[in-house]
This record gives structure tokens, sequence and C-alpha cells, in this order.
């Protein structure tokens, strides 16, 4: 039997919801949509949205999200963001291919190489910890297609939500210090790392993933050859025993499992590094359209972006009682200059006290404690912008054919009664 609204334009020619609709919406829920007016076009409540998680990762958190096990490509959910520092349990895995099958720890070297390295080099892991000055420093590392569930036409890959984000506290060795070590030449532009995953077809010649960043970010204070992780050894699945750590930038360049990197005289090579890896179109596209490579420009510092951590979406408020709201904020490698949420989709704004970062790269928290003017569902939604002024866009940002960079404010429902 056909439905009511079958067949019928939700919106009408002015772009409008239609009333019948908003008032099946607000039975649904029980309550009525406040602020319905100001909804943006072609909006569904997220009260109304599929909430369809999948088993759950050994040695990680229950609710973690899986997306893929094969490789382990596993998100966080919001609410669960919530410490200054993510405990490993909570933090999302991004592999491309499956762990070393063994670690031979007192043989594990660091081969330093490379068409612009003075002289090749080999590290022991003990050689690294003995000879340079170790660091310890929060970082946020982000999945570069964190957020690519929300764009439509629907792009190839895993589709993250907002969990394929932390920010742990990372130790070990400035990179710089190590290259300056062996010596850089004078034309070096790059540098391209390899680790020892494994590829999924099991042959062991094939390189997974070897990505790799400009040469002034590679030579940055922040960057590191890590060992340790909140403390404590690097575990397996994040790339023990050594792992190359770039904050701010896609976290497919802090490759895992390190053996080498290599000092490169070009734009370095390697798998996961041509076509449409890691790649956004240079100018806005039709959604959906095919994009030469050569149009495509690869992603560097990662755009402004928050996420709500308290309360969970779907939080119920008594009516007359404020709700005190918490959540990150981080913008590659700038500073977050501001931070505003709105209970109103958008028609007002209320300022958040952000705190600055405890070090460059690393998120910034945020609070807010909002008063709801009736009883009703609504929606909150948190905005973050840079210190250039760039602030995140309310709706979903230009399609791109990888499903990258999605940067649009994160929401949760609310219910006061």
């Amino acid at each position: 039997m056909a439905g009511p609204f079958d067949n019928k334009p939700l919106w009408d020619r002015r772009g409008f919801l239609r009333k019948s609709l908003v008032g099946a919406f607000s039975a649904t829920l029980g309550t009525q949509i406040v602020f319905a007016e100001n909804m943006p076009r072609w909006h569904t409540p997220l009260a109304l949205q599929a909430d369809n998680p999948l088993s759950l990762p050994a040695g990680k958190h229950k609710d973690l999200i899986i997306l893929n096990d094969r490789p382990w490509n596993v998100e966080t959910p919001p609410h669960l963001l919530d410490d200054e520092i993510t405990p490993v349990d909570k933090m999302f895995i991004r592999n491309n291919g499956n762990t070393p099958e063994s670690i031979d720890l007192k043989n594990w070297t660091l081969t330093i190489d490379g068409e612009s390295v003075k002289k090749q080099t080999i590290f022991k892991l003990s050689e690294l910890k003995k000879k340079f000055k170790p660091y310890t420093y929060r970082l946020v590392l982000e999945c570069g297609g964190n957020g690519r569930s929300g764009y439509y036409p629907i792009t190839s890959g895993n589709q993250w939500h907002e969990g394929g984000v932390s920010c742990a506290e990372w130790t070990g060795v400035r990179l710089r210090d190590v290259l300056e070590s062996v010596g850089i030449k004078d034309d070096a532009i790059y540098i391209g790392y390899y680790g020892k995953d494994v590829h999924l077809s099991g042959d062991s010649s094939k390189p997974v993933i070897s990505r790799g960043v400009p040469i002034r970010k590679a030579l940055e204070e922040e960057t590191l050859l890590a060992w340790a992780l909140n403390g404590q050894d690097i575990p397996l699945i994040h790339g023990y025993p050594l792992r190359l750590v770039i904050g701010g930038w896609p976290a497919s360049v802090s490759g895992k499992w390190l053996s080498r990197i290599s000092i490169r005289n070009k734009e370095h090579d390697g798998p996961k590094m041509e076509g449409h890896s890691y790649r956004v179109p240079a100018h806005p596209i039709e959604p959906g359209s095919k994009v030469p490579d050569s149009e495509l420009k690869i992603i560097e510092s990662m755009p402004v972006k928050s996420v709500i951590t308290y309360p969970k979406s779907g939080a119920i408020v008594p009516e007359g009682k404020p709700l005190e709201l918490r959540g990150h904020a981080w913008a590659g490698d700038l500073e977050v200059a501001a931070m505003q949420v709105s209970i109103d989709y958008g028609a007002t704004w209320i300022t958040c006290n952000l705190r600055k970062p405890h070090n460059r790269l690393a998120w910034q928290q945020w609070s807010v404690t909002i008063p709801f003017p009736k009883k009703g569902y609504y929606e909150v939604w948190a905005k973050a912008t840079d210190s250039k002024g760039v602030a995140q866009p309310m709706v979903i940002p230009a399609w791109n054919p990888g499903g990258y960079l999605n940067n649009a404010c994160h929401r949760i429902a609310v219910k006061v009664e």
C-alpha cells in the first residue's frame, strides 16, 4: 500500500519542508521539532536515521565499530572520544594491509636512504633510543576519509562517519634530528616511508602503502619516529615497534611498522601516492563526475573540524534544565580560533569556551552550557573556525571522487521533555 508521502516532494517549490511531513516526523519522535522552519533542505532528523553497528574487534572497546576486518578499519563513536588524551582502546584503526606476521625487536632496523641522502645509514631501534633525545607530543591523527559516508553520490572506500580521529601522546625521536645526522642534500624536496605490513594477497614482496610528505613537513619539530603510545609500547595494530607520526595531515602519512625512510629529490611515488589516492580535485567538480589525474592535488593539512563528545546523541533533557556540552576541535597545521554551537539549524550561534592546544598539532577542548526555550526535539550543531578565519560548513563540502575531507558540522539529537 502506498504511503501518504509516496511520489510527493518532501519540499515545496520554495524549498520548505512540507508541513505534513513535519507533523509525521514529530509524531514519530513523540514531540515537536523545534525550529523546523530553519531545517536545511533535504535534511533528515538524526533521530530518524538508522544506526546499524557491526560486530566488534578483539582488544578494543566494546562499542567501537568495524567498517572492515581485512584489513582492519575500525572507528570510534563520538561519545567515546571524550578523553583529552585518547586511550589506546578507543583509538580508531586504519590499515591498508595485514599486520606483520612476526616482529624481531632485537634486530629491527630503520634504513635512511634515497637520492638526496648524503650517507645511507641503518639504525637499530636501540640506537635511535640511545643516540637521539626523546620527545613526547599530543598529535591529532585523522583518516583522510573521515566523514566519507556523508557524500552523495557514494564514493568507494570505507564509509567512515565522525570517528576516524584521535589525539594521543606519542613518544620518540624527531625525524629531523635523525635525517640531519645522516646529511640531507640541497635538492631534497620529499620523504617517503616503507613499512613491514603485509599485502592482502600475501605477497611479501609487494608493497602495501608507501606515502610521504614534503621535506618542510618532515623537518617540523613534532614529526616523530615513535615507539611509545600513551607511555607504553605501541600496540602491534598501531605500528609496533616503530611508527612515523606526522600530526595535522592525513593519518596515512604516519607509516606503521616503519623500516625505511627515503629522502627524495622529487615528489614521492610509492603506492597510494598515485591516481586518486589521498587526492582531491584542484577545482570544484560536478558530483559523480570523473576527474583526470592531472587535475588532482595531494591532500596536505587537514581542514578545520570539531566533534561533540558529550552528551551522546539522543540525550533527553528535563524541561528548564540547561545542557552542558563539550568536545574537541582541531585544524590541521593551524589552531582553532573560535568554537560555536547552534540549536536552531544555524539561524543563531552560541560562543563556546575554547582552550588552547597542549602543544602544536594537538586538538583543543571546548565547552558550553545552553538553555532550551521549550519542550521538543532539537539538534545541536557544532562549528569550529580556524586561525585564518575559515569555518566548518553546515552542509557537506564539495564532492570529490575519494570521499575525502568532509568537515561539515557535527550534530547530535536532543529531546527536551
